[in-house]
């Protein structure tokens, strides 16, 4: 390649990586995998070493993470949080280990830990307690995500001993198991599903709406210590007992290895054990044990000496589509499947692949005979990546998204701005099936014993043909079944009967009402006496509820507005379903529970908008004046006139850290 051609391989390059940086960092939606997004950065590296002539600051080869989202408010980190350089292969590691020799460093020991595919977290704490948190962003300022982390349950708001300080860096993740559930979810409603689990947590996690990531199953695991003040940290594995100790959740999953034979040998168990952890992994970190030898060591503009990453090549595989088929979920949603030649993947024997909807396959140009590459997303949901359209002989058939349902024949409809189409028959027999077990399922009325298996059965026999038929039984004709038996049936009525005392919040979400998933029912439950309370309510009353937004809100009146679904819950009251809401008023049980707060002054580290958040979340309200029925004025810096209102009135102020212990519940009502 001339210096000519480089130039222009180089700049194409550059835009290509700069787009999907966007894509990746700013709209937590990638377009590519990250094996293929490895591979231009390392061609564009090479090209950059090759034409050293063409070096730009600017390339995004010099630098770390991506840029902050303008919606947060910035963070600047004690000191640079790097990425780290990539290992493709043990002769990598190698080349890394040699280096080392090469400056001195003889015979050391390396602490080996899992590289946790999810998104940066840098967490402050102060005198011990929760203070603030940011994402990594470009390395040096991150996104002040404070209001949303505070809602996770995995980072603990106090420290097990008290540090006058500590910043600390982790890797927020979403569970496999949490990750099918939201996806299954937002394509049941049509939404766009997200790519992987790390994508899952970095939008769960970079919300405007704390409530939002409150509902998503989040964890973390801690690995670094960014800055601290209060005890001295001499190697990384000391390091990971001291964080544990401190109450800060640690990846148990680590080795001390003293050689490349140990890495290598450690690299073998974790590609193997990697399918079994209930959490997604793309590869290993290696580090340096000493931390004092990292010191001298010191690190390039992008990457510590100290530390490769080794990724794990990517778990792919090829196969045909033999067949296209469509399900019918409980919402009407008709779903795309690709029928495959049966392939071993990751751990497992791949025989089917989600397609989503209709707008993936005209994207992606998926035929039936067409010989495609396929992957797991996550390790959970086969997906089809790609074609291979040079495979292609010309007998493929291209497919078309029937225009009727196919269990019942109904229209099938696609509303504007879904890219699913539904089946509109409510009485569709798929959609019938669908909606029992969601009805039956442990977060709905949990009906034990009562299974997709058994459902499929009680329908076939005609015993049942809807929800409410659950609840009319014949125990005779259920123990007569094959298999079943007097004890068996017994069981399965016991569990029936019990299912009635179920709380509302199981009702509401068991009724597979649109856009109302666990987190929703619970706030209608504990907003509303009782269902009749709920049916009668209006649009306007639902969104005046914090976390009520307007397209649930919209959804439920029109829920309730159906006659079949009011027939529905009538039925269920004659049958003795509890219709009574919870006693208590969303938030009651916060530490700031009828309190109201005015803030005046800027709050370091902390955007008026999260403090607000923090407050509701937390069962408080806040105003915008001081007045004889505001509880306290929250100071921040150049508080301005609020805090001669405040002092004419007798109102109590304080600042941050005092905001904070009254936010573990120190005192707030006192």
């Amino acid at each position: 390649m001339n210096e000519v051609q480089a130039k222009k391989q180089i700049e194409s390059l550059r835009n290509e990586i700069a787009a999907h940086n966007t894509a990746y960092y700013l709209e937590d939606a990638p377009q590519i995998s990250d094996f293929e997004y490895d591979m231009l950065m390392k061609e564009l590296r090479d090209l950059e070493e090759d034409f050293p002539q063409f070096t730009d600051v600017d390339s995004p080869s010099q630098k770390v993470g991506g840029e902050v989202q303008k919606s947060f408010t910035p963070i600047r980190h004690p000191r640079p949080l790097l990425s780290l350089e990539n290992a493709f292969n043990v002769e990598d590691i190698g080349a890394f280990i040699s280096r080392l020799a090469k400056a001195g460093i003889k015979n050391p020991l390396f602490l080996v830990e899992p590289k946790m595919d999810g998104l940066t977290l840098s967490v402050t704490y102060r005198g011990g307690s929760f203070f603030a948190a940011a994402t990594r962003g470009d390395g040096v300022t991150g996104e002040n995500v404070t209001a949303n982390a505070k809602v996770m349950r995995a980072i603990p708001r106090k420290l097990q001993k008290e540090l006058p300080y500590l910043t600390v860096r982790g890797e927020v993740y979403m569970p496999k198991a949490a990750f099918a559930e939201l996806n299954a979810v937002r394509e049941e409603n049509g939404e766009a599903l997200f790519a992987n689990p790390r994508n899952a947590a970095a939008g769960s996690l970079r919300q405007l709406d704390p409530n939002v990531t409150a509902a998503r199953r989040l964890e973390i695991f801690f690995y670094d210590v960014i800055d601290v003040q209060g005890i001295e940290i001499s190697s990384q594995s000391r390091m990971l007992k001291d964080l544990s100790a401190l109450g800060l959740p640690v990846n148990p999953e680590q080795r001390i290895c003293h050689n490349l034979e140990d890495i290598g040998a450690y690299i073998v168990e974790m590609t193997e054990k990697r399918h079994r952890l209930a959490y997604e992994i793309d590869g290993l970190v290696i580090k340096l044990d000493d931390i004092a030898v990292r010191e001298t060591l010191g690190a390039t503009g992008k990457f510590p000496r100290w530390a490769i990453a080794y990724k794990f090549p990517p778990e792919q595989a090829q196969t045909v589509v033999e067949d296209i088929i469509v399900g019918v979920g409980r919402t009407g949603a008709m779903t795309p499947a690709a029928v495959l030649q049966p392939v071993f993947l990751a751990g497992s024997k791949i025989r089917r692949a989600t397609l989503h909807n209709e707008d993936n396959i005209r994207d992606k140009d998926i035929r039936i005979g067409d010989t495609v590459l396929i992957q797991k997303a996550g390790d959970v949901i086969p997906e089809v990546v790609r074609v291979l359209s040079d495979k292609r002989s010309g007998t493929e058939k291209e497919f078309a998204m029937p225009r009727f349902c196919p269990e019942c024949g109904s229209p099938g409809v696609r509303l504007p701005g879904e890219a699913v189409r539904r089946c509109i028959n409510i009485d569709c027999p798929a959609r019938i099936y669908e909606s029992i077990i969601h009805f039956a399922s442990k977060k709905g009325m949990d009906i034990e014993g009562l299974g997709p298996g058994v459902i499929r059965r009680l329908l076939d026999e005609g015993l049942i043909h809807d929800i409410i038929d659950i609840y009319h039984l014949d125990k005779e004709k259920v123990a007569a079944l094959p298999g079943f038996g007097l004890l068996s049936a017994d069981n399965l009525f016991r569990a029936v009967e019990k299912s009635k005392t179920r709380p509302l919040k199981n009702l509401l979400f068991a009724l597979g009402i649109r856009h109302v998933g666990e987190q929703g029912a619970k706030i209608l439950a504990n907003t509303f006496a009782h269902m009749d309370d709920l049916i009668a309510t209006d649009q306007e009353t639902l969104t005046a509820i914090p976390e009520i937004g307007g397209i649930m809100a919209q959804s439920i009146v029109n829920f309730f507005g159906e006659e079949n679904n009011l027939a529905l819950i009538r039925s269920l009251a004659e049958a003795g379903i509890n219709m009574a809401g919870e006693t208590q008023i969303s938030g009651q049980t916060g530490p700031f529970w009828g309190l109201t707060f005015v803030i005046s002054g800027t709050l370091p580290g902390l955007g008026r908008e999260e403090v607000k958040a923090l407050i509701e979340i937390n069962g408080g309200k806040t105003s915008s004046s001081v007045s004889r029925k505001t509880d306290y004025l929250l100071l921040g810096e150049n508080p301005g006139s609020k805090l001669d209102k405040a002092r004419e009135l007798q109102v109590k102020t304080l600042d941050l850290s005092g905001f904070l212990l009254l936010l573990e519940g120190e005192g707030a009502h006192a």
